[in-house]
């Protein structure tokens, strides 16, 4: 416990504990960089003599003369025979989705609705094959089921307009006094001097 320094807070020593821990720390990272430091040199000193093997190869052994011209020479053959061809590159364009739903044009055509012949037959095939072609297939091979309780009998029921009145002929309104005397009025025309006439004159003419 000899080690801990009871310093004020936000103050650290220069001297001391920590400049042991310091120099140890700076003496281990100075062993790392000589290794390092090592390594780069006997890399360096490979490639320095591949290098030189290089340059030795550069010229012709029997001729003495550079080889470089030569070589960049048959490339520069060698890539004139390529068949190069040029590349346009063009800017994005903006990509098209069209949507059905904002161009109708791109729906489908709807189909011609059935007419009035057309409905009624299909409705008629649907009724037979849900009422009779179905039921038969379904229960083909099948137990037959017991039947069930008939519906009882009910009292028949026959109005009589003597005991319902309501099924009688309503009674006419009778006529006021005014159309009572015309019609009185005609009748006794009718019977005193109309009728007179007309039978007199078929005796005449019989």
């Amino acid at each position: 416990m000899t080690d801990i320094l009871q310093l004020s807070s936000g103050y650290l020593s220069p001297v001391g504990d920590y400049g042991r821990h310091n120099t140890q720390a700076l003496g281990g990272v100075s062993h790392l960089w000589q290794d390092f430091f090592a390594r780069a040199l006997a890399e360096q000193q490979a490639e320095g003599t591949q290098a030189d093997s290089v340059v030795a190869e550069q010229f012709d052994k029997a001729t003495g003369e550079p080889l470089g011209a030569s070589r960049v020479l048959a490339q520069i053959h060698t890539q004139r025979l390529c068949n190069v061809q040029d590349t346009e590159i063009a800017p994005p364009e903006p990509l098209f989705l069209p949507i059905a739903e904002f161009e109708p044009q791109l729906l489908e055509k709807l189909a011609p609705p059935f007419s009035d012949v057309e409905l009624i037959e299909q409705q008629r095939q649907l009724d037979i094959s849900n009422t009779w072609v179905r039921p038969v297939v379904m229960s083909q091979g099948q137990p037959l089921p017991e039947p069930g309780p008939g519906p009882a009998p009910k009292a028949l029921y026959l109005p009589i307009a003597e005991f319902e009145i309501e099924l009688l002929d309503k009674a006419p309104e009778p006529f006021d006094e005014p159309t009572l005397v015309a019609q009185q009025s005609a009748l006794d025309f009718d019977t005193r001097w109309a009728r007179p006439v007309v039978l007199n004159n078929v005796r005449i003419a019989a």
